[in-house]
């Protein structure tokens, strides 16, 4: 059942004119996404992955606190002087901090108290960026790096309470049914009373080959890992026009996907065994063989025109090697979004207010590549390391993304939890082989 409080967030859209005004929108957006949350729900972590939405709330803020309000405006005083214990994440220089998988254990502060803190915070922002043109050029850059880490931790919440609400037995929708916009028309109505392929055949687009550069290029804000811009030499390759659908991705299941280890690298077999899996995260099948997924509704039958995704690497691999593909290297992609001007405008984002990716609309070019950015994240066949020449900013910054350069791969492309104006066609994001809990998909190559 759908909380009988929950309502579509009103979310702030992108294009700011000014850096206060854009503080506003985006500090307000976080607050929006929790508004259809019960208190209790603000609380819960039932895995080491997820936070809860109100750590969320009070960490962003902690962020602008410690590395704007101390640093740049004088006579500060900090909200609350265990704050910086009980809501740092994992920044080592900073000091000591409330081990990750203990944040569903903080009951207090209550969530009334986080809302002061950021009141309070937000407060002493609009002064501080009232001064900005007098403040040194980091104290902007240090703003810009704020709302996109706020930003990403949106996303984060958007993910972590789809988690939280699917763990209760009574699965509770995040939204009304009524509170959702309309999804766009497929080619043919899915087939949601028993299983089939897709609604729209995929198609195989070329890519020329060359040598490419790969990097942030333009003026704007970007991470320090999408940096330095560096040429790549990638060969002729095609992609296929849109990204994996339910349909496709059930046709592997009935194959027996999950069940013949040829298909799987060792460790994902592995974890598929252990773990039990048998389908992507938030499937399940009802005792007459309807398969149903959990989305911001709660659970409902599973919708085969659209985008698969809560998909680990091993699973967007696996089904790859059974489908005679490939995953692309994060090269790769970045190339085929510049030869096809992706563009992040009319995406599915968090802003669309689906919360969940949608199928490819009837009226979209097939000689055209769909769906690279918003929808899903795309896993790339790329591990997570620094580009060459790439130089680790000095001091706390420096952990923001450097020290996770080991063990993990890239995603490109974003997600309908993703904010518009937080994307880029260089943005990296990074997981583990094996975490499904976002918006992760798929696209093949060969």
């Amino acid at each position: 059942m759908a909380l009988a409080s929950a309502s579509l967030p009103t979310l702030a859209l992108p294009g700011h004119a000014t850096l206060p005004a854009h503080y506003r929108a985006v500090r307000a957006q976080s607050v929006a996404l929790v508004q259809p949350l019960l208190p209790e729900d603000t609380v819960v972590q039932p895995t080491l992955d997820v936070s809860p939405p109100k750590w969320h709330l009070a960490h962003t803020t902690w962020f602008w606190e410690t590395f704007l309000l101390k640093n740049y405006l004088p006579g500060y005083e900090v909200f609350h002087p265990e704050y910086a214990f009980l809501f740092n994440s994992y920044y080592n220089s900073l000091g000591s901090r409330v081990n990750r998988a203990d944040r569903g254990t903080l009951s207090r502060p209550p969530l009334a108290d986080v809302y002061r803190y950021r009141a309070y915070v937000d407060e002493h922002m609009a002064t501080l960026l009232g001064q900005l043109a007098e403040l040194p050029p980091a104290a902007t850059e240090l703003v810009e790096l704020g709302l996109h880490h706020e930003q990403q931790h949106q996303e984060l919440l958007a993910t972590d309470i789809k988690y939280i609400l699917s763990t209760n037995p009574l699965a509770p929708g995040y939204l009304e049914k009524s509170a959702l916009p309309a999804a766009p028309a497929t080619v043919e109505a899915p087939d949601f009373a028993s299983p089939g392929g897709p609604a729209r055949p995929a198609a195989w687009l070329p890519v020329p080959g060359g040598i490419y550069p790969i990097g942030h290029q333009q003026a704007g804000f970007s991470f320090d890992n999408e940096l330095p811009v560096h040429e790549v030499l990638v060969a002729p390759f095609e992609l296929q026009n849109r990204l994996v659908t339910n349909g496709d991705f059930l046709q592997f299941i009935e194959d027996g996907g999950y069940r013949q280890f040829q298909f799987w690298l060792g460790e994902g077999w592995d974890l598929v065994n252990r773990e039990g899996w048998l389908a992507p995260l938030y499937w399940s099948q009802a005792a007459d063989g309807l398969w149903l997924r959990y989305g911001p509704t709660g659970l409902a039958p599973l919708n085969l025109a659209a985008p698969v995704s809560h998909i680990s690497f091993y699973e967007a691999d696996a089904y790859a090697q059974w489908a005679g593909a490939r995953l692309p290297t994060e090269a790769e992609w970045e190339t085929a979004a510049r030869h096809f001007q992706a563009t992040p405008q009319g995406g599915n984002w968090l802003e669309t207010g689906h919360f969940d990716p949608q199928p490819l609309a009837a009226e979209a070019d097939p000689s055209q590549c769909h769906q690279l950015l918003g929808d899903c994240w795309e896993w790339t066949y790329s591990a997570y390391h620094s580009y060459p020449g790439y130089q680790r900013a000095a001091g706390a910054l420096g952990e923001y993304n450097g020290k996770f350069m080991l063990n993990q791969l890239v995603l490109r492309g974003g997600s309908c939890a993703t904010p518009e104006s937080h994307i880029r066609l260089t943005y990296r994001n990074f997981f583990h082989a094996d975490k499904r809990w976002q918006f992760t998909g798929l696209r093949l190559a060969r």
